[in-house]
């Protein structure tokens, strides 16, 4: 049995609120440890700049409403805290019981390198930095841009091909540790009425930060997808896109709505975990587009999204990164390169769902299952009990 050990979890929840999935990309950490026992405390800065509306206070902003609601709802209180960036002020735990947490911990949880205040930190024995953006991160400080590396005693990513000889990413000198996203079954069962009668995905149009490398350009979802507008006219089922796009994206907007795409508003059905989950529940399956760079990085990147759908018992279709290396595909989880691909699993899925939709739920539990997962990786950092 695991000795329980004494965790800060760093992470984004609040920093762009109304976004139930970057949400749920860190509660199923935070989540996931504590069901296996451990005393876990999450700490989230928020620089100033972040704050809406304009002008509000730290405690006044729509940053802070969403954190006190998702608290709240997962039952953090009195574990958690928001802390405006260069300052002590905070919302929830405050700056003095963060340092006393601290100062007493065994490991901390850095994703994405969020947490970067020394008083916060350093006294901490075991320090992961966790990267959710394999191949950006990489590329981004080999290009000057500090991404946080600095500081921490272990790297951890969900890239489960960086490092490998298909995965041009360079490593920038950092061993890392390939890692499944977790999931929290228990909050993810499988679910029953399909109310979208359409593969759906929930993400941005654009997200952050392309980059050129070596003379290969690494992109964003907008730059994939462009490769398969023409789908929805040849699919049997309905495509529909949960994309965050501004309307300033008039020559994109204009051709998805003329091949046929099925837009909602993210906002509508995402906007908190709950309504998230309910999203993807209610959907039939995925259609699981990837950021252009994942795919050509070849970094074995899979989405926490995709794991929500396939844990709910909803197939999934993913463009391939890789990552068909290492997870099981062609029952419940198909990999894609081309319109035909696409074309060839949805007909499959259509000829027997119930099966697909089994076996979905069984890759969920095979692979990325939290009471799994996250021992595992305390065991390669060498602290767990």
């Amino acid at each position: 049995m695991q000795t329980p050990l004494r965790i800060v979890v760093a992470g984004m929840m609040a920093g762009e609120p109304g976004q139930g999935g970057a949400t749920w990309a860190v509660l199923q950490y935070l989540l996931g440890l504590r069901q296996l026992g451990h005393d876990v405390c999450f700490v989230e800065p928020v620089g100033g700049d972040r704050l809406q509306p304009a002008g509000a206070t730290l405690a006044t902003s729509t940053n802070a409403a969403y954190f006190r609601a998702v608290v709240a709802r997962f039952g953090l209180e009195g574990r958690a805290a928001l802390l405006l960036r260069g300052t002590t002020e905070t919302v929830g735990l405050s700056h003095d019981a963060l340092r006393a947490i601290a100062a007493r911990s065994d490991l901390l949880l850095n994703i994405s390198g969020m947490l970067t205040e020394p008083a916060l930190t350093d006294r901490i024995p075991v320090r992961i930095y966790l990267d959710l953006d394999p191949g950006f991160n990489q590329l981004w400080h080999t290009s000057a841009i500090d991404v946080g590396f600095d500081g921490h005693t272990h790297f951890a990513t969900i890239g489960l091909g960086l490092g490998g000889p298909d995965c041009p990413i360079p490593t920038c000198g950092r061993a890392w540790i390939a890692t499944r996203q977790p999931i929290v079954l228990s909050e993810w069962p499988p679910a029953e009425r399909v109310t979208f009668e359409a593969l759906t995905t929930i993400g941005n149009w654009r997200g952050y930060g392309s980059i050129t490398h070596d003379g290969v350009f690494y992109g964003q979802k907008a730059h994939a997808l462009r490769q398969f507008m023409t789908l929805p006219r040849k699919c049997r089922q309905p495509l529909l896109l949960a994309f965050a796009i501004h309307p300033d994206e008039t020559r994109d907007l204009a051709r998805l709505a003329s091949e046929g795409w099925q837009l909602i508003d993210p906002s509508r059905v995402a906007g908190t975990p709950d309504r998230y989950r309910s999203f993807i529940q209610a959907s039939m399956g995925e259609f699981g587009i990837a950021k252009s760079g994942y795919a050509t990085a070849r970094c074995g990147w899979f989405s926490d999204r995709s794991v929500c759908y396939l844990a709910s018992g909803r197939p999934v279709v993913a463009q391939e990164t890789g990552f068909s290396r290492f997870l099981p595909t062609d029952e419940g989880l198909f990999a894609f390169e081309t319109e035909d691909d696409v074309l060839s699993a949805v007909d499959d899925i259509a000829g027997d769902y119930p099966r697909h939709a089994r076996a979905a739920r069984r890759i969920a539990e095979e692979y990325f299952d939290a009471a799994t997962v996250l021992p595992l990786l305390l065991e390669r950092v060498g602290v767990a009990g």
